[in-house]
């Protein structure tokens, strides 16, 4: 099987990587829409492939790095998340080192501060999330219907170091995008919006699409929010006013390339929403409110199927 990409937008055309799910009996490659559409003219002379692979298909194991403050409310929980896995094709350093190492530094610096927080503080390091949010997915999937009611906020933290940045915020209320999380992420999104306000900092909104590991918390109603530097979108001339950078270029030119190393970091990205999140994860381990306007632990599955994105995967 031949599996191309899309080709209806330009960040859809090239050589793209996706995951089965599960192993297969027979070969399968992906193309890009360009040498997928060649092949496909073909069909009609009587295409023959000749195509050599060396490759392992098999079921593994891996592992969720889950740590919570020592106190604190265990009935209003403010998860944090990361993912800590990379794609084969490079080293992650961004997608997503960066934001695993901000969260573990995050949580290192509660403890050296003898931060006592009032509600108790999770820090969660995903695995396989860029196998289709695995990690998280098996997380939330063994939760009971009283440890998700005990969540009161999920934050998460997917790439916060793009070298052609973009400041961004999940749009909690859906207010300028087509989504809005949970009753509650709007609260999460002002505790962002209100941080960057106070330090000058421009930002702009960014969907509820599906592709970290917020989904599976929302899809269980639990208010979620976060930052993004952005990925292989391309950035406008008006942000690149706005933020520096270069226009017509990708927030992350090396997003899941070999070239994805330390130096694919931006300093000032990194520094600056490292701020900001730390700031958004105080505010809800001290909190001695619950999070205004939460509906949450109804199981409904209302985002499933709305969401573009599972992970890596498209959803149709």
């Amino acid at each position: 099987m031949v599996i191309f990409n899309e080709g209806n937008t330009p960040d859809r055309e090239p050589l793209f990587g996706g995951t089965l799910g599960a192993p297969v009996s027979i070969p399968v490659i992906s193309t890009s829409f360009a040498v997928g559409q060649e092949l496909n003219g073909l069909i009609g002379s009587g295409l023959q492939l000749r195509l050599q692979t060396s490759t392992i298909s098999e079921l593994r194991t891996t592992n969720n790095v889950i740590a919570d403050s020592p106190g604190g409310r265990s009935d209003r929980i403010a998860v944090v998340g990361a993912h800590l896995d990379s794609v084969a094709e490079g080293p992650g350093i961004n997608d997503n080192g960066s934001g695993s190492a901000m969260i573990l530094e995050i949580a290192l610096k509660m403890a050296e501060l003898r931060i006592q927080p009032v509600n108790k503080v999770r820090f969660a390091f995903w695995s396989a999330e860029e196998s289709g949010l695995l990690g998280s997915l098996h997380y939330v999937n063994s939760l009971s219907k009283r440890d998700i009611k005990n969540i009161a906020v999920n934050l998460n933290f997917d790439m916060v170091g793009s070298p052609n940045f973009v400041r961004f915020v999940y749009d909690g209320d859906g207010s300028a995008t087509p989504l809005a999380g949970p009753n509650g992420s709007k609260v999460i999104e002002d505790v962002f919006l209100d941080f960057f306000a106070s330090q000058g900092l421009q930002n702009a909104p960014t969907a509820f699409d599906g592709r970290s590991d917020y989904g599976p918390f929302i899809d269980v109603g639990i208010p979620a929010g976060g930052l993004f530097t952005g990925a292989e979108g391309i950035k406008s001339i008006e942000q690149a006013a706005l933020y520096g950078g270069t226009a017509g270029v990708a927030y992350d030119p090396c997003y899941h390339l070999a070239c994805d190393t330390y130096f694919n970091n931006s300093d000032i990205a990194l520094d600056q929403l490292s701020n900001a999140a730390a700031h958004a994860v105080l505010t809800f381990a001290m909190t001695t409110s619950a999070v205004n306007g939460t509906d949450k632990g109804k199981g409904s599955g209302q985002y499933k199927g709305k969401l573009p994105y599972f992970g890596s995967r498209l959803q149709r």
